[in-house]
């Protein structure tokens, strides 16, 4: 589905942090998260400019160390966290398939495409970080399409995250597999093609930008970041759709502080929010907030359908598959 936009001019978060939640915050916060460090203490310095009365704990890790860390905690009897603001919805829907998310249906969500949202209420999507393909200026030529990374002319070329390593590469991978005709096929052809899949983003950053491979398949801020710091590369939304992870944000039903937590879920959703989540170079999961620097109009990014229940289920199945579509 095509992702709409009136665009205009986002208003400065000064006056943003002025804004004032529904409930009365006050209380200490416990927030869980995945997101880097930078990106996390801005968001909670916001969050507390907005809400000064409120004291914030916050603990960073990877998503699956920090559901390993929870799962070990609600072991112990003892889960300490308000909040949940991890990468992806297959983590979040497991949580929620558990039990573990406390529905808050009076979140408002009015400004959000339906897709964005868990129709439960569950989870909200704070942002869009989308996978298209990363070029080096030197390749023969530009790619348009997921298709012609199976060129005969990008031979041994492609790099790419492994979906064995990295949950946002997975998410890209079955992405493609639901919305491409050739399904699984396409796999296949990048294997017989060349294409390496291994380590993260990252990886495919260095091998791309050095040369060593002339394209790739990274997410969008990795990639819009490193030209504007004048790596030799260019980024594109393929013409057929993106995926993407939205970093969701849940409230766990074990909060010792849901009012806060309540709060702090109104504000990544509210403009000042957003606006915070453009500052920090990324996609807005609100519609009617402009777009950082570097990326095309909203309206040209087309967003593919992705069923994170499917994927939760098939987790283990769809690693096998892309092992075996992959191998040489």
């Amino acid at each position: 589905m095509r992702l709409s936009l009136a665009a205009h001019v986002i208003a400065g978060l000064t006056a943003g942090l002025l804004s004032t939640s529904a409930f009365a915050a006050d209380g200490k916060l416990v927030i869980y998260t995945s997101q880097p460090n930078t990106d996390a203490q801005q968001t909670v310095d916001a969050f507390k400019a907005a809400h000064p009365s409120v004291a914030v704990e916050w603990v960073r890790d990877g998503t699956p160390k920090i559901i390993a860390r929870l799962r070990a905690e609600i072991e112990a009897g003892d889960p300490r966290p308000d909040v949940l603001l991890i990468a992806d919805i297959v983590s979040m829907e497991g949580m929620k398939t558990e039990g573990r998310l406390l529905a808050y249906p009076a979140a408002d969500v009015s400004a959000f495409d339906p897709h964005m949202v868990d129709p439960e209420r569950t989870y909200f999507s704070t942002k869009l970080i989308t996978t298209g393909i990363v070029w080096n200026r030197q390749a023969p030529f530009q790619p348009k399409s997921w298709h012609d990374l199976a060129r005969p002319e990008a031979k041994n070329l492609v790099a790419m995250p492994s979906p064995l390593a990295s949950g946002a590469a997975l998410i890209h991978c079955v992405t493609l597999t639901e919305n491409l005709t050739e399904g699984w096929d396409y796999f296949r052809a990048l294997g017989a093609n060349g294409a390496l899949a291994t380590g993260g983003n990252g990886d495919v950053l260095k091998q791309v930008a050095g040369g060593d491979k002339l394209y790739g398949m990274i997410v969008d801020f990795m990639a819009i970041r490193e030209k504007a710091k004048g790596a030799p590369i260019d980024f594109v939304f393929p013409e057929e759709g993106v995926s993407a992870v939205t970093e969701p944000v849940a409230i766990l039903k074990s909060a010792k502080n849901p009012d806060d937590a309540r709060a702090f879920v109104d504000f990544l959703l509210s403009p000042d929010g957003q606006a915070l989540e453009v500052k920090q170079g990324y996609i807005p999961a609100r519609n009617g907030v402009a777009l950082p620097a570097g990326y095309p109009p909203r309206s040209d990014i087309k967003v593919m359908h992705f069923d994170a229940a499917r994927a939760l289920r098939d987790e283990v199945a769809d690693k096998e598959r892309f092992s075996e579509a992959m191998a040489r």
